[in-house]
């Protein structure tokens, strides 16, 4: 009856073993996965990219998202919040959280649209103008400095092969 018992314990090890070495071979997947995904590839490319803006933008209480905003309000007038956020490309929860401090410090202003009460509209204000031209110089810099940590000519190429990507990849 002994016998038996080792058998039990020896298939019972190799299951272990064998589900260890799965374990093992999936987390080694994932790991080669996550290291040739495009998608965290170009998150952890924006992060240290916007890193570096906000860091020149800090002195003018901007970050890059708010200057972006700020820019094209700045070019396109009173825009709705929803058409905004399209040119943008960014998700309404995300510019409502960058509008918010703007909104707070009297740099954007929030209407009602008289032809539809139901949208929003947004439009630079005063302030709004004076921040954006106080950040242009700083924004400057900070396109300077990662020109210059990329490289003049990988910068263009990059710009190119984003423009490019983007109309490919269509609207949200």
């Amino acid at each position: 009856m002994g016998t038996p018992v080792r058998t039990t314990r020896a298939r019972a090890n190799a299951a272990a073993g064998s589900d260890r070495a799965n374990a093992a071979m999936a987390q080694s997947a994932a790991a080669a996965n996550a290291a040739a995904c495009t998608c965290g590839r170009l998150r952890r490319l924006t992060r240290r990219v916007t890193q570096i803006f906000d860091q020149h933008l800090a002195p003018a209480g901007l970050t890059i998202a708010q200057f972006g905003i700020l820019g094209q309000l700045m070019a396109r007038g009173s825009i709705s919040v929803g058409h905004l956020a399209d040119v943008l490309v960014m998700d309404p929860t995300t510019l409502s959280r960058n509008l918010r401090p703007l909104v707070r410090d009297g740099r954007v202003q929030l209407a009602r649209d008289p032809a539809d009460q139901r949208r929003q509209m947004i439009s630079l204000s005063g302030p709004g103008k004076s921040a954006l031209r106080a950040a242009v110089p700083l924004w400057s810099k900070a396109q300077a400095q990662v020109a210059s940590l990329v490289g003049d000519t990988d910068v263009v190429r990059l710009h190119q092969l984003i423009d490019s990507s983007l109309e490919r990849l269509g609207p949200t």
